[in-house]
């Protein structure tokens, strides 16, 4: 298993349990997927960058993403229906939390003037949301091979209840969050 899967079961179970008063093992909140999206829409004119985009997004994930299309023509943007526009990956189980170790470790410190996450990405649902303005702070993206910076999104999707759960899951976690 992974390191992140162990901490879950040997720590934040027993953490969030005695935090929220769970009655039973079930109740307790656990990671459920990991959603990366990234919206690419340069590949309108050029389809390398979309292929380019694809290629980094597997090796980032360790899996291959699929291919997101545009649902509606829109004249403005030269936007036909069918035309590919972005990529997406979903990850569950050991990948999940191979990916989520690395977000939180190696990736998010990375980033240039990292004070912490915002808590403002939660839905009111118990999932999470955190936006990435570039690709390069993952350390499996070659610099010298990247042509353009792209920027993603990450939604966390928890079992939790409330967003005050899924906070507190991903706390324990390890999950930098900004300190107000």
């Amino acid at each position: 298993m992974s390191i992140l899967a162990d901490k879950y079961k040997d720590e934040v179970m027993p953490a969030l349990r005695k935090e929220f008063g769970y009655q039973n093992v079930m109740a307790i909140p656990k990671l459920s997927k990991v959603v990366m999206n990234m919206g690419v829409g340069e590949a309108i004119g050029d389809a390398k960058i979309l292929d380019q985009a694809v290629e980094e997004m597997g090796t980032i994930a360790g899996q291959k993403p699929s291919i997101t299309r545009a649902t509606k023509s829109i004249a403005n943007f030269k936007l036909r229906a069918g035309m590919p526009i972005g990529c997406r990956v979903t990850l569950r189980g050991k990948m999940m939390y191979e990916f989520m170790n690395r977000l939180m470790n190696l990736a998010l410190p990375r980033v240039r003037d990292f004070r912490g996450v915002p808590t403002k990405g939660f839905d009111g649902r118990g999932n999470y949301t955190l936006g990435l303005k570039d690709q390069l702070v993952f350390p499996e993206i070659n610099y010298s091979k990247v042509q353009k910076v792209k920027g993603m999104n990450v939604s966390i999707v928890t079992t939790a209840a409330t967003d005050e759960e899924s906070r507190a899951l991903l706390a324990h976690l390890g999950m930098p969050f900004r300190k107000n």
